[in-house]
């Protein structure tokens, strides 16, 4: 269990310590110049059960940007989304894009209707 203190904010409430453990890395998306790296993991935030997590850390894993975390079914949900939207040949993920702000505003819900609707199942490939 590590223990991060995020005092680079005038926030009180952004200076208390967070503690985390790094239950599994599952992959690098991307590392910067300054050893920085976009990573999906595993991690238990504050002993509670662990999530999907994707963001940047530091080089040894002792501190992080802010970042997203997602429980197992929106993750799943996620990968559904994606592989939806990478099989697509060029004509329908432009009118897939131009129709994104207003899936944006709509609930997932309502956005895995239009996409059923739009002749995707959405089932997972993999």
């Amino acid at each position: 269990m590590a223990i991060y203190n995020g005092s680079n904010s005038n926030n009180d409430n952004q200076n208390r310590e967070i503690e985390f453990k790094l239950v599994e890395k599952l992959g690098v998306l991307d590392t910067h110049k300054s050893g920085w790296a976009r990573e999906v993991n595993i991690v238990a935030w504050n002993g509670k059960p662990p999530k999907f997590d994707i963001r940047d850390w530091d080089p040894e894993h002792e501190r992080m940007s802010r970042g997203i975390t997602l429980h197992e079914r929106e993750a799943v949900k996620l990968a559904t989304i994606l592989v939806q939207r990478l099989q697509m040949d060029e004509p329908q993920a432009q009118a897939q894009t131009q129709q994104m702000p207003q899936a944006q505003q709509e609930s997932g819900e309502e956005y895995q209707e239009q996409l059923e609707a739009n002749g995707t199942d959405g089932g997972l490939l993999f």
